[in-house]
């Protein structure tokens, strides 16, 4: 699995329950414009709110609609070792799964140490490969760059890393001394150019939601060497990548899919809040001036 792969949304009603119709439509939207992968239940598609019931529900509804045209990585994420495992068992018996993503446990600060049992022990009871996920700036905790490589190299079905630091020094050390197979992947759209270009094999994004024609072809250049293309596409997009993280995520990317008409409100559930006003109407700008002349909205 290579090139742009997306973090989905999850759309809630008016209710603050999952509707499944927007989400199946956004689904498609994704694979008709040729996205290699959907993460379902990631930060973006507000897990830490969701629970393992709904969770599994939107999973398998994932899994209806996409039919194996793309790639479907479901998210796991506790601070708290054996819950994590219990989820990983269940999403064992899930036919049409094709990766998890693991997150650091939030919260409890482990060391590096308890990093590595924590990831070890989800290793050694999942069927599916592994791809780890290290975003500090969520979760107050940092999967340092040696213990990501013990990992590599001890479990061969950890095949791969979401690295949503963007520092880029770590992502070259990083390309430099993974194993052959291991797969990166930046999580943070505005270095992801750079990223894609010093050696990373794809992103797992935010702004592909409203983008996905566009985001793929940026790294499709990217992953080809045709770098003035890809410089292109990403100058072209730049400014989205910054408005999108405006205020935390997913509030800005929800307000704009709502916006764009493309998922039926721009709900989410507390602690999280829609978008304020007046960062609506910078979003809106940026929608105006980028995205609706484009074809594929």
């Amino acid at each position: 699995m290579s090139g742009a792969i997306t973090a989905i949304v999850t759309p809630m009603d008016n209710n603050g329950k999952i509707d499944y119709p927007a989400f199946a439509n956004l689904l498609e939207f994704q694979i008709k414009n040729k996205i290699s992968g959907i993460v379902v239940g990631g930060s973006t598609g507000e897990a830490a709110t969701l629970s393992i019931e709904e969770k599994l529900e939107l999973v398998k509804h994932a899994i209806r609609i996409n039919q194996n045209r793309v790639k479907i990585i479901m998210g796991v994420s506790s601070n708290d070792t054996s819950v994590a495992c219990g989820f990983t068992k269940m999403l064992n018996d899930i036919v049409g799964i094709d990766y998890i993503l693991v997150v650091t446990p939030y919260y409890v600060k482990p060391t590096q140490e308890g990093l590595f049992q924590h990831f070890a022990r989800i290793a050694k009871i999942s069927n599916k490969p592994l791809i780890l996920y290290n975003v500090p700036s969520r979760t107050g905790c940092d999967l340092q760059d040696e213990t990501t490589l013990k990992l590599a190299n001890d479990f061969s079905n950890i095949i791969g890393l979401k690295d949503a630091t963007g520092d880029i020094s770590r992502a070259g050390y990083l390309i430099k001394n993974k194993p052959e197979k291991f797969k990166l992947y930046s999580g943070d759209d505005i270095t992801a150019l750079a990223f894609m270009l010093g050696g990373g094999d794809g992103v797992i994004s935010v702004v592909s939601n409203i983008v996905p024609k566009e985001f793929s072809q940026m790294c499709e250049f990217a992953l080809n060497g045709d770098k003035n293309n890809a410089i292109k596409l990403n100058n072209k997009l730049f400014e989205l990548h910054k408005a999108f993280f405006i205020e935390s995520n997913p509030i800005p990317i929800k307000w704009a899919l709502f916006s764009l008409k493309i998922i039926n409100t721009a709900n989410l559930r507390l602690p999280l809040t829609i978008l304020t006003e007046k960062n609506c109407e910078i979003i809106k700008r940026l929608l105006d001036k980028i995205v609706k002349k484009e074809e594929n909205i």
